[in-house]
């Protein structure tokens, strides 16, 4: 897959990862149907240790580098995109916490995400949409320091499993990030029938008097802090990708053309067309490897890179999932086939925030030179 080497430290846990990964392929179909949280591959993922890992060492954790954790959320999303998709957001949710919380606080989610609990991203408003780091609801100030919200977080990945979550508010009118504890000030609205991705769940949470420690309030990032969830998503929407692909090669070499007896293979347009969807995935892939060497390397251009692979990535995995169902046939717009699935989990990706409209308004702004006001 990769023509980019990661560190040698990080080659045990790339390798489980891809184990781990095969095995949640042939149930995948099952969790989209059902809707339902994939809790299994998630705790197998916990146990084999990959959630500590993307911990600094000095934390009991492996210390990966971003070239191995994009590699890992590319073979998760290759098996199942769900359980990719939530992993993502509970290692970047606790990451963020972890890195960003006071030192006793910071310590204390520590020991909570290596003792298994879980922590999930809820930065979207319903009014907000893809502007996630200007929150609209204003917190409102309580005697003695802390704030409380009355609002509500949307698309909030492995909410039900969540103990802990990564949320923003306005205060004063100036966004503002915090860690909550999950309580009974949290409400779960059971909203979920999505086209796609439907194994994340990712729910809708009403906040009704959350209380807003100000000691779970979240410093400044420090400059040039690198982003796990914005460096890993190009990676969820590559792994549909391949897997998409992957179903396309294997339908076109095995299934015949009609009275020829040949492979569809054989027919000179889907030749074409794999030819071209294979250099762009291709293309696609160089692009957001060469983002995560050099976010290693504390790049500056490391945010409006990771934009421009979120933009090919997104719409590789459309491209391909939809040449996979012309090549399936009707048959591939039934559940006989898996290409109405990759179709509708490829969907997904552009619209997770930012969506690709947004990645090509601020690419575009960068490139020309164009600045906004305010």
């Amino acid at each position: 897959m990769s023509t980019m080497a990661y560190p040698a430290k990080d080659r045990p846990w790339v390798e489980k990862a891809e184990e781990l990964a095969a095995g949640f392929a042939p149930a995948a179909a099952q969790t989209d149907q059902e809707a339902a949280l994939p809790k299994d591959n998630l705790r197998r993922l916990f146990d084999a240790g990959l959630d500590a890992a993307i911990l600094p060492e000095e934390q009991g954790g492996a210390g990966l580098s971003f070239r191995a954790f994009g590699r890992i959320v590319f073979e998760i999303a290759r098996g199942c995109p769900a359980t990719a998709c939530i992993w993502l957001m509970n290692t970047g949710a606790a990451e963020t916490l972890i890195a960003l919380s006071s030192p006793e606080t910071s310590a204390r989610y520590v020991r909570e995400f290596r003792q298994g609990k879980r922590f999930a991203n809820a930065l979207s408003e319903p009014t907000s949409g893809n502007l996630f780091l200007n929150p609209v609801q204003e917190a409102e100030r309580l005697p003695g320091g802390d704030w409380k919200l009355e609002g509500a977080k949307r698309f909030v990945s492995g909410a039900e499993l969540a103990d802990y979550f990564l949320i923003n508010v306005s205060i004063d009118g100036a966004p503002a990030f915090f860690g909550v504890e999950r309580d009974d000030t949290l409400e779960i609205h059971d909203i979920w029938d999505a086209l796609g991705m439907r194994g994340t769940r990712s729910q809708l949470i009403g906040f009704r008097g959350a209380r807003l420690k100000r000691e779970n309030r979240l410093g400044p990032p420090p400059e040039g802090r690198q982003n796990l969830i914005g460096l890993g998503l190009p990676w969820l929407s590559l792994g549909i990708a391949q897997a998409a692909y992957d179903a396309l090669k294997e339908h076109a070499r095995t299934k015949t053309l009609g009275a020829t007896g040949k492979p569809l293979s054989h027919a000179q347009w889907i030749q074409f067309e794999t030819a071209a969807v294979h250099a762009r995935l291709t293309a696609a892939k160089l692009l957001a490897e060469h983002t995560l060497a050099l976010a290693d390397e504390g790049s500056a251009e490391t945010n409006i890179l990771a934009l421009e692979a979120k933009i090919l990535a997104n719409q590789i995995a459309k491209d391909i999932a939809e040449l996979g169902i012309r090549v399936g046939g009707g048959l591939a717009y039934t559940k006989a086939l898996p290409f109405e699935r990759h179709f509708r989990d490829a969907q997904a990706g552009g619209l997770m925030a930012y969506s690709s409209e947004l990645c090509h308004l601020f690419v575009g702004q960068y490139e020309l030179g164009v600045q906004e006001p305010g």
